[in-house]
């Protein structure tokens, strides 16, 4: 097969974990590729020279939304979710290079959950609303029945509820009348003593490196939860998931979710899948990896 040029693509992009992994998923598929790392300023400019350069790519933070401004076309889940990460480039379209993006968080977050008898078809309080947060509800609104809840920032509120009413009309669409979909502040969760959550879910950037001493919610939230699932994966432990261990909930890291969703990627470009002990084998290595990095 012809060596593949791929990269990721983001802004600022110093301490990506993208090609070691992407290096040794095209390994295992047998792939041959020449994997980069672009720090790209502007994507509305870069867009046309990087369709030219590369078969297939990775989109980062902070283009994971404007990015469906600029391709031909995208899955029904990434327009949405208004949200993508994967882009397939296709230089024989009609018209010169065509450009197909989709979004691989949310099916990178249930695959890894599955890894530790979890899932989505369960009570979920996701913090924030941003990308990750999005894509991880929307993949939760595909199950019949699903309860969620938006926690936001103060100020932030109608934003939160924006997302809320998109993921209502999602499942009404799809004929569904069993879910439940709510929005409450920091505030008003600290406050719900009564509260009992299947799945907390922190899909904001609090506890990352460089700042690994800051928790999103207290112990009480956290002890009120019966699994905790951090997306962060710098640094392997957040405070988050320290103090989930400490007070014997279930807690699961972000390096599962990086990994999966990067797999997932493989599915959209060359339709591969992979052996299920291969990506658990490959997080190991990633975390071993990371913490070589980092210290």
């Amino acid at each position: 097969m012809t060596p593949q040029n791929a990269a990721v693509v983001g802004h600022p992009i110093g301490h990506t974990m993208s090609p070691f992994i992407q290096e040794r998923l095209f390994a295992l598929s047998g792939i041959p590729v020449r994997y980069r790392v672009i720090d790209v300023p502007d994507l509305a400019k870069a867009f046309p020279q990087l369709l030219r350069e590369l078969d297939c790519f990775n989109v980062t933070i902070p283009y994971k939304s404007e990015l469906l401004d600029y391709v031909h076309t995208s899955s029904l889940w990434a327009r949405t979710c208004g949200s993508a990460n994967t882009v397939k480039v296709d230089h024989d379209g009609p018209e010169g290079d065509f450009s197909y993006a989709d979004t691989t968080d949310g099916p990178g977050a249930a695959l890894s959950l599955s890894h530790h008898g979890l899932d989505l078809n369960r009570e979920l309080v996701i913090l924030g609303h941003g990308g990750a947060a999005k894509a991880i509800a929307f993949e939760a609104a595909k199950r019949p029945g699903f309860r969620l809840t938006f926690v936001h920032r103060e100020g932030s509120g109608h934003n939160a509820m924006y997302q809320a009413g998109m993921l209502a009309d999602c499942a009404r669409g799809q004929g569904d009348k069993d879910f439940r979909v709510k929005v409450m502040s920091y505030q008003e969760l600290e406050a719900d003593l009564g509260g009992r959550y299947e799945l907390l879910v922190n899909a904001t950037s609090v506890g990352m490196h460089p700042h690994p001493d800051a928790c999103p919610v207290s112990e009480q939230v956290i002890a009120r939860s019966q699994a905790v699932f951090d997306v962060v994966y710098n640094p392997r432990e957040t405070l988050l998931l320290k103090r989930a261990r400490q007070l014997g909930v279930q807690a699961v890291g972000g390096m599962g979710m990086l990994v999966c969703q990067a797999a997932y990627s493989h599915k959209i470009w060359y339709g591969t899948e992979f052996n299920p002990q291969d990506l658990l084998q490959l997080i190991e290595d990633a975390e071993a990896e990371l913490a070589r990095k980092f210290g």
